[in-house]
């Protein structure tokens, strides 16, 4: 079978180098580099991701796909440490020393918190979809607690459609993360950084005489004579991994909207640390960023010569203007950090960042296989109701699978 893939990401990667052994595949990227959000910028003698990234203990696709790949050894496991930054100070959240001197909640609101962790593990999240995170919060541990501890963290990662977020996305959250140490929390990260997994990925697929092709958009799809075509080329199986209203815009299926959401994401080099030696600060304070990563207070310093920082930030539509003018002036103030102490820095914005899981999204996600044309990435139902490196290679070997039992049935 002739076989086109829509998208360098995770996903198309992933499904392509699963197909290329045994069907012709031309993959199209429509920036000059692979990986989406997981793509990296070189800088120097080492590479960092232009979005903040790692993964956890539970991700066995991905560790499977980076055993594949040959780089296992790379694997390495660190703690994250978490913070707040609220009422202009930093308070880390780690030990159980730092949670119980958190002055923004009381103790009995901490011990409700915890108990609400520990029972997250054994949810039904099917029963949590049309209920919104923040009255779940609300109704369960109080409005403070929402307000103080599951804002900030709401924001961080949905900006203003935080209200709409479903519970089912904050319950597998808080699930996803229950998986603490007394200090802090165990990450991966493969050392070297994740740009090997894609171009490793990219090696695979081209020794096995697929065609990557980079900087080439997909402007058209469409249907004729009882086949898929993508601009104009007709191809026996085409697999999209962009979101399914752009391939609506450009002549594919006409499905339920999904919403979604874009990132714009400033990294930043500087001469010192400036987040007290935690990883993940949320910003509980008003700042045009909802987190503050600090990438060298989980990987090494050494490794960079330089601390790395990112400012995380979500938006709908189109970005705001000046937002990474307003960033840096923030960032500035806020750490009490002048020009000079800033090696570097870069803004990273994808407008289609990811799907917000909004309340009923359940009844949102499509099936691998519209009309004819497949679908796969971060609206899959491997990443529901939680986002992620190994929902997005699940999708892609679960699409794959479908094609290649299309053309088994097809021999047959």
């Amino acid at each position: 079978m002739k076989i086109g893939v829509i998208g360098g990401g995770l996903t198309g990667l992933v499904a392509a180098n699963r197909l290329v052994q045994e069907h012709e595949v031309d993959l199209f990227e429509k920036m000059p580099y692979l990986g989406g959000c997981l793509s990296s910028y070189s800088i120097n003698d080492y590479w960092i991701e232009r979005y903040y990234h790692h993964c956890f203990s539970g991700d066995s696709s991905l560790f499977a796909l980076i055993a594949e790949m040959g780089l296992t050894d790379k694997l390495e496991w660190k703690t994250g440490t978490t913070g707040y930054f609220a009422n202009n100070k930093i308070y880390p959240l780690n030990t159980p020393l730092e949670i119980l001197l958190y002055p923004e909640l009381s103790l009995i609101e901490k011990v409700k918190l915890a108990r609400l962790t520990f029972e997250a593990k054994k949810t039904d999240l099917r029963t949590l979809d049309n209920i919104p995170a923040d009255q779940y919060i609300m109704e369960h541990l109080g409005k403070n607690t929402y307000s103080s501890f599951f804002e900030p963290l709401l924001k961080s990662k949905f900006g203003e459609r935080r209200k709409e977020v479903s519970a089912a996305w904050l319950l597998s959250r808080i699930a996803i993360r229950s998986h603490r140490g007394v200090s802090g929390e165990r990450l991966g990260y493969i050392n070297g950084g994740f740009h090997q997994l894609i171009d490793t990925l990219e090696k695979s697929v081209v020794s096995k005489d697929g065609v990557i092709h980079k900087q080439n958009p997909i402007s058209s799809v469409s249907y004729r004579n009882g086949a898929w075509q993508a601009n104009g080329t007709e191809y026996d199986a085409i697999i999209s991994t962009i979101a399914p209203q752009e391939l609506e815009r450009i002549g594919g299926p006409v499905l339920p909207r999904i919403p979604y959401q874009g990132a714009a994401c400033m990294t930043l080099a500087l001469e010192r640390e400036v987040t007290e030696g935690i990883y993940w600060l949320n910003m509980k304070d008003e700042a045009p960023y909802g987190a503050v990563v600090a990438h060298t207070n989980f990987i090494p310093f050494g490794r960079y010569g330089e601390h790395i920082v990112y400012l995380a930030s979500y938006f709908s539509g189109t970005v705001p203007s000046h937002l990474d003018t307003k960033m840096l002036e923030d960032f500035y103030t806020r750490f009490s950090v002048t020009r000079d102490e800033v090696h570097w820095y870069k803004m990273a914005i994808d407008p289609w960042a990811g799907p917000v899981y909004t309340t009923g999204y359940r009844t949102l996600i499509p099936a691998y296989e519209q009309k004819g044309l497949f679908m796969a990435g971060m609206f899959s139902p491997t990443n529901y109701p939680e986002r992620s490196m190994e929902g997005s290679i699940r999708a892609g070997s679960e699409v794959a699978d479908c094609i290649s039992m299309r053309s088994t049935h097809a021999r047959t």
